[in-house]
């Protein structure tokens, strides 16, 4: 990662070395971090917005990339099957990387005062073949309140409960994962 980009990211569980495909995405964010980095925008940019600008070169990776609202447009990942081993419910992700067993989620506004990374969570728990999530949120999400300039630490925060999950004994995840602030 190079000092001139803001981008910041952490994988989980602290236990493990990142995989070797942590570097390839990550870099796709470093790449466009002037066009879609929220520490130096003004006002952030919708999560669709985001994931436009860094469609092609995650295809390039061998992602499959949501490409719009349309439902076949949507990249789905089965959680069950039903009869004649047809998905009987399937969770929608915003990018799967089939040989890297790999969904990827980018939040923008909602992420953290909306709960989006809590669905994001346990939606990955129970997808199939899910190993590995790479979960993308703000560094900072500017809104006005009260007449005033509000800024929420959603990548700090969402750093705080990845390390709950991934570091309580109680738990154990079923797969890995990497936050990245952009």
């Amino acid at each position: 990662m190079s000092l001139a980009s803001p981008i910041r990211f952490s994988t989980f569980p602290r236990t493990r070395a990142p995989r070797d495909f942590v570097a390839s995405v990550t870099s796709v964010f470093e790449k466009h971090h002037s066009e879609i980095g929220t520490i130096d925008l003004q006002k952030g940019l919708t999560s669709d917005a985001v994931l436009s600008i860094l469609r092609d070169d995650l295809m390039e990776l061998g992602w499959d990339v949501e490409r719009g609202k349309r439902a076949d447009q949507k990249v789905k990942r089965p959680v069950f099957f039903g009869e004649n081993a047809l998905p009987d419910l399937q969770y929608e992700v915003d990018a799967w990387h089939a040989d890297w067993r790999s969904g990827l989620e980018v939040e923008a506004g909602r992420a953290w005062m909306g709960n989006a990374i809590y669905r994001d969570l346990i939606q990955a728990l129970v997808m199939v073949d899910m190993d590995f999530l790479f979960l993308a949120v703000p560094l900072n999400y500017k809104y006005r309140t009260g007449g005033r300039e509000t800024i929420s630490r959603d990548y700090d925060n969402t750093i705080a409960v990845s390390e709950a999950l991934f570091g309580h004994s109680r738990i154990e995840m079923p797969f890995d994962l990497c936050v990245i602030g952009y």
